[in-house]
């Protein structure tokens, strides 16, 4: 193959090297913005819109149950990861050097 994408066909958007496909998005996105297609938020535009979706979000307790449990997990993880490496550290054993 010509280009250093792996995959069946040779040919679409996402066949193509990475400079062409930005040239073709920059031109489509300066045509929605010049055909008044494309919105561009404000700040207050985008607190609002963030605050909706926080809101709609939190309300579906198990998603939000599953979050809490990945950060659990996830610190009581690293919390290992370093309890282990003060415990492979040569010197005291606290895991700090000798002095």
């Amino acid at each position: 193959m010509a280009n250093s994408h792996t995959g069946s066909s040779n040919r679409g958007f996402a066949s193509m090297d990475e400079d062409k496909q930005r040239a073709i998005a920059s031109k489509g996105g300066r045509a929605a913005h010049a055909s008044g297609n494309a919105h561009q938020f404000s700040p207050d535009e985008a607190r609002v819109a963030g605050r909706k979706g926080g809101e709609a979000i939190s309300q579906d307790r198990q998603h939000m149950a599953a979050i809490g449990r990945e950060g659990g997990h996830a610190r009581h993880a690293s919390a290992g990861q370093q309890q282990q490496q003060a415990q492979d550290m040569p010197g005291k054993p606290d895991g700090s050097q000798q002095g």
